[in-house]
């Protein structure tokens, strides 16, 4: 059994032949960007466009999202049509789908249009690009990642992989970030979201440690939390951010 979907009124009509089916998806060649034991991403340009395939094949990681018949390509599309429902800007998904047999998931694709110009933070971290020690830039960037971070958390909803090179940002002005891959991320409740909530912001402030002043990542807590200052439990919070890779890499 194949499930596939396409909104065909994004694409044009080269795109529309490349992505009219699960089988036409999987046999496009392209540029790649990852590949693993279970999943491969490559980017092609079709109509003038780049577009990025993430296929996954047989085995997944996590046997239990299986069993639960929610696969890790379907928690990714899920996921990001919930981003951008909540005002998350994430780029568009303009075919998903899956093949199962016997309730036993083979194979799935995901394809996203790209988003010109743009760059992963992490990326960015890397080359040490000079937007990084722009003041002005790194303020209003941080402020995008802390109001969809705490718009986010505020649905019960945690990442679990926020991290630097999941988050795009261009090179407009003002500049604008965009929400990539969280196959993932969940609700979650009580300690459990509280403790994930910690987490994802300890991966934001994994990068952030190296790349930015105490100030800016001070500031970026004030307006996650939406705080002019730290309260008591605000600083038991930072505390645990700031703590919570210690020992464990």
């Amino acid at each position: 059994m194949i499930h596939w979907q396409t909104d065909s009124a994004a694409l044009g009509p080269q795109a529309q032949s490349a992505f009219a089916s699960l089988d036409s998806t999987f046999a496009l060649e392209g540029e790649v960007l990852a590949n693993s034991r279970v999943s491969r991403v490559i980017r092609v340009q079709l109509d003038g466009r780049h577009y990025y395939v993430k296929r996954y094949l047989g085995a997944i990681k996590n046997a239990w999202r299986e069993r639960l018949g929610t696969t890790r390509i379907e928690g990714e599309w899920e996921n990001l049509r919930r981003f951008a429902q909540w005002g998350i800007p994430t780029p568009q998904i303009v075919a998903s789908g899956f093949e199962r047999r016997h309730r036993r998931f083979l194979r799935g694709a995901m394809i996203t249009a790209g988003i010109a110009h743009t760059q992963d933070l992490a990326t960015l971290a890397l080359a040490d690009d000079a937007r990084l020690h722009d003041a002005h830039w790194v303020r209003t960037v941080a402020g995008q990642v802390a109001r969809d971070t705490r718009i986010m958390h505020s649905h019960g909803f945690a990442h679990n992989d926020l991290k630097w090179r999941n988050i795009l940002v261009n090179d407009t002005q003002p500049p604008q970030t965009f929400w990539i891959d969280c196959p993932t991320g969940t609700f979650w409740w009580g300690p459990f979201l509280r403790y994930r909530i910690i987490k994802d912001l300890a991966c934001l402030d994994k990068l952030a440690c190296k790349h930015l002043r105490r100030s800016q990542r001070l500031r970026f807590y004030l307006d996650y939390a939406g705080r002019t200052r730290l309260s008591d439990s605000d600083k038991r919070r930072v505390r645990r951010i700031v703590g919570f890779f210690e020992g464990r890499e």
